[in-house]
């Protein structure tokens, strides 16, 4: 019986596969969760022991995306059957809708904010890489050094100077200044992570460029750029997700016009208090945009990991 050394064992193979099969299941039980608690009642939600088969109900949508109001039974009675099917629900529970909740603003807010910076992240990245990659910059390991220092701080440390800073300038509660302060903060992980793939495509791909009458912008644009397009994705990837989850700045810096989603889910409160399925819905739509973005950059992910991993 042959034996090889670099092909695993069945044995090998049926743990491994148990091991990434119990690693997933540990990691979307949470997501899963959530999606389900959004379909829940208010009660269904805090039962304990916790339900597992219940009811659906879009009753935690409609409290997302409404504001309601209490009123008396006769009050009901006087307003009529309900034609549409979420009036039908606000009135199950003893309440009319009184306007539109603000979670649709908020949420276009985050997909300005998270888009925004993420784009211009990677245009200043991606030139800053290419100069630290391709040119001999005095002090250069200094510098990267020095850009790589600004991600170590907690953003709270920075948070107060931040904010008096903003307050000058008059970027409070604006688009712009939370665009520029997540692309600053990005900036240093593009970067790096840029650097480190313009530095594997060969230099003489530009060299040849040059020799055929392109300008150094030229073969930037025409030679590097489709190169490090793995690269550029994955990076975005990282950076998109920072900026679609960031809490601390998003709670101190905004109140109003530019505030995001995720500070704004926590405030949810129904009628009799929290209401845990609206708060779950909110979480779940949250999640689509980024989840849609990776799947969508998913082969550029994976290659973007493995890229230069091994050398001819």
């Amino acid at each position: 019986m042959s034996y090889s050394v670099t092909e695993p064992s069945s044995r090998t193979k049926w743990f491994a596969g148990s091991m990434v099969i119990l690693y997933a299941i540990i990691t979307l039980l949470p997501l899963v969760w959530i999606i389900a608690t959004g379909f829940k009642s208010p009660s269904d939600a805090i039962a304990y022991p916790p339900k597992v088969v219940f009811t659906p109900s879009l009753e935690g949508y409609v409290n997302l995306f409404t504001e309601r109001t209490r009123v008396t039974p006769q009050m009901l009675e006087e307003a009529g059957e309900p034609t549409k099917w979420y009036d039908k629900i606000v009135h199950e529970q003893g309440a009319v809708i009184s306007g539109k909740s603000r979670y649709g603003e908020r949420f276009f807010n985050s997909v300005i904010i998270g888009f925004g910076s993420t784009l211009l992240c990677m245009i200043l990245g991606t030139a800053a890489a290419y100069a630290f990659s391709r040119f001999r910059i005095p002090l250069k390991d200094d510098l990267l050094f020095f850009i790589l220092s600004t991600r170590m701080m907690p953003p709270i440390a920075v948070s107060i100077p931040i904010f008096l800073m903003f307050r000058q300038l008059g970027l409070n509660d604006t688009h712009l200044g939370m665009i520029l302060l997540y692309t600053a903060v990005n900036l240093s992980l593009s970067v790096w992570l840029l650097k480190g793939f313009i530095d594997e495509i060969p230099i003489e791909y530009e060299e040849a460029a040059l020799i055929d009458g392109y300008t150094r912008f030229q073969a930037f644009y025409k030679v590097v750029l489709p190169q490090a397009a793995t690269g550029i994705a994955s990076t975005a990837i990282f950076c998109l997700i920072f900026a679609w989850n960031e809490y601390a700045f998003a709670v101190l810096l905004t109140s109003g016009t530019a505030q995001t989603a995720p500070p704004f889910i926590p405030t949810i409160i129904g009628v009799g208090g929290k209401d845990w399925p609206a708060v779950a819905a909110g979480a779940t739509i949250f999640l689509v945009p980024v989840m849609v973005f990776t799947i969508l950059l998913r082969k550029h992910l994976l290659r973007g990991i493995t890229f230069g991993a091994v050398r001819k």
